[in-house]
């Protein structure tokens, strides 16, 4: 009786733990994204109130404000908040968040290299593939927001 016992608990033990891993798949998603919008603010404010060192001299951008220091702060932790929604998304083998992890985490490293061009060089396509990047970014973990809702969600 008691191995009985111990099955039933172990089968009534996975939903449970797929339901708590698609809630930290939500709370994943929704942090990303809220550190994106950040991001995407300070981003702007740097484009347009801070002064960039001129061409080639990239070593001296962190001289002129706070600003853009925060602005790098925040994308390196941005990066390891999309690696680990890629992690929870592979643990909780949820395939299409998977794919949605995988293009966020892609677009914020594009938009990471593009900002060490735009402040290199500071030309203005640069800075728009930085922005388009960071709302391909912003629209996957939307998209995983959306597709991690729980059953009485959907209806």
């Amino acid at each position: 009786m008691a191995g009985i016992t111990s099955l039933d608990t172990k089968a009534g033990a996975a939903p449970a733990l797929q339901a708590q891993r698609l809630s930290g798949l939500r709370r994943a998603s929704l942090g990303a994204l809220v550190m994106l919008v950040v991001q995407f603010g300070l981003g702007i404010s740097v484009n347009l109130y801070t002064s960039l060192p001129a061409k080639g001299s990239a070593g001296d951008a962190f001289s002129n404000g706070p600003v853009l220091a925060l602005h790098v702060v925040v994308g390196l932790l941005l990066i390891v908040a999309a690696i680990g929604l890629l992690v929870r998304a592979i643990i909780a083998r949820h395939g299409p968040v998977i794919a949605a992890a995988v293009v966020g985490l892609l677009a914020i490293a594009t938009a990471a290299t593009q900002g060490f061009s735009f402040v290199s060089d500071g030309t203005n396509a640069a800075s728009l593939a930085m922005a388009l990047a960071t709302g391909v970014a912003m629209l996957c973990y939307a998209i995983a927001l959306y597709l991690v809702r729980t059953p009485a969600q959907r209806s």
